[in-house]
């Protein structure tokens, strides 16, 4: 089975034939970097860089599969008890990413935007990230989502600190529901999440997108991630293409129709 392009949307391709529509909105856990390198006996940093030319091959595909949103998991408020060198290698992958791709994502259409807390992280990368977001903000093509210093339950809390510090000062705010909530998280704006992939072959959303997550259809992959690209996001487009979405209802709800 196959995801092919069909023009503004995607057709997945399974053993009955054409499934209609696509995923608007893929999430992609990008785990397996350190196995990678082990497997090869490289140092992790070197799992690490290669993830990062995985992540450009995946970029690059994805819209060609009809998908309009890619939110990436990048590094997570937990991930800073990890050894301090790989820390540091993470934070300077950031770095050269950004400055040797960001012109490219800017004339490409992508917008990007980065999920996480600011404070905390070196106040270069803050700069930086302040800039890849105001250059691309005007793009419309395509939306790339980078959690950094990200946690879904970190999210939610902040999202619920937000609307109370309003009330506290006294401004005039809708009453609480999921969609005023929602709209505080830092992924607002962005449509609904449809699929979350986990590479390596680990089962579990690591604290992901955990608000985002409540419908989307889950696939796990056993490729590790410095091996992705366009023909294992296929596969899992093709799974995904497989699934009957109900949204707890009786009813099938094509992706586009729910988003």
């Amino acid at each position: 089975m196959t995801a092919a392009p069909t023009g503004t949307e995607t057709a997945v391709i399974g053993v009955d034939g054409p499934r209609p529509h696509g995923p608007r909105h893929v999430a992609i856990i990008m785990d397996g970097n350190g196995r990678w390198a082990k497997a090869r006996g490289l140092p992790r940093a070197i799992g690490h860089r290669e993830g990062v030319q995985a992540l450009k091959r995946t970029i690059q595909a994805a819209p060609d599969y009809g998908i309009e949103c890619l939110t990436v998991f990048g590094f997570s408020t937990e991930n800073w008890s990890r050894p301090e060198d790989e820390v540091s290698d993470l934070m300077g992958l950031v770095r050269t990413y950004l400055a040797s791709d960001l012109t490219r994502l800017e004339k490409a259409g992508v917008r990007l935007r980065i999920l996480g807390r600011r404070g905390g992280l070196p106040s270069d990368i803050v700069a930086i990230i302040d800039k890849a977001e105001a250059q691309t903000a005007h793009n419309t093509r395509f939306l790339l989502q980078v959690a950094f210093n990200y946690g879904g339950r970190a999210d939610l809390v902040d999202a619920a600190r937000r609307h109370s510090e309003k009330l506290l000062a006294g401004e005039t705010i809708e009453p609480i529901s999921e969609q005023t909530f929602e709209m505080g998280l830092a992924t607002a704006g962005s449509p609904p999440l449809d699929l979350i992939v986990r590479t390596s072959g680990e089962k579990r959303l690591s604290n992901f997108l955990l608000w985002e997550a409540a419908y989307a259809e889950l696939v796990f992959q056993e490729v590790l991630w410095p091996d992705y690209g366009s023909k294992a996001l296929g596969e899992a487009l093709a799974a995904f293409g497989e699934r009957d979405r109900r949204y707890g209802g009786r009813e099938i709800v094509s992706a586009r129709a729910a988003g």
